[in-house]
Order: C-alpha cells, then sequence, then structure tokens
C-alpha cells in the first residue's frame, strides 16, 4: 500500500529507535484493526509524558516484556490522533512531524492545527 502524509506525500519514516508504530516497523500507519489511529508522528518533551502518565497512559516507563524501552524526551513516536487531539485542547500537544504523520490524521485533526505545531528538522 501507499502511504500519503497529511501534506499528501509520500510517508517517511517517524523512529525505528525505539521501534514505533502500530505495526513496530518506524511508520505511523494504520489499519481498521488499529483503534486508537496511531496516526501522529510527535516529539516527545516531558511536558508531554507527564501529561499522558496523568491521563493513565505512561509511556515513560520501560515495559520489557513488550520490548518498550519507554520513552524520553526528543524520541520521536506515532501516537494516537484522538490523545494528541486531546493533549491539544488541554495545551500540552507535543510537536508533529508532517511528513511522518499519515494522512488519515486529518479526519480527527485539522491540517491549519497540525502545521501550528510542525517539527522543523535541523
Amino acid at each position: 500500500m501507499d502511504y500519503k502524509n497529511v501534506l499528501g506525500g509520500q510517508l517517511e519514516i517517524c523512529n525505528c529507535n525505539p521501534m514505533t508504530g502500530w505495526y513496530r516497523d518506524g511508520a505511523c500507519k494504520t489499519d481498521p484493526t488499529d483503534k486508537g489511529m496511531h496516526t501522529v508522528c510527535a516529539v516527545i518533551t516531558e511536558q508531554f509524558l507527564s501529561y499522558s502518565k496523568a491521563q493513565g497512559n505512561d509511556l515513560s516507563t520501560p515495559m520489557p516484556q513488550y520490548n518498550f524501552p519507554g520513552l524520553k524526551e526528543g524520541d520521536h513516536w506515532c501516537l494516537c490522533a484522538p490523545r494528541w487531539l486531546e493533549a491539544y485542547a488541554d495545551g500540552m500537544a507535543p510537536l508533529v512531524n508532517l511528513e511522518a504523520t499519515e494522512q488519515s490524521t486529518l479526519n480527527i485533526i485539522e491540517l491549519g492545527i497540525l502545521q501550528k505545531f510542525a517539527y522543523r528538522k535541523n
């Protein structure tokens, strides 16, 4: 399948260290079995990690049984689009790599909002 990003281009890899994505292939791709819609390539911040933990989703604690090292500030990670939108509404949304954020995200989050949080690569 040919996945597109929110800008209409080829979907780029979000991150492979730690490995992310619904398919754990580094890309924020989705399919109908992905109820969370893991399509937003976010640049993780300490603020977001604290917020997510307070919401009941601890992303910073390692879980070796799931081969999950725990996230830290600066990691890129495929977040669920509804979760990112919730963080946005609460003023806690992390930056987004638009080129690695899958196009179906636009069914949940407006492009203009995502663009305000665009991560600029060096």
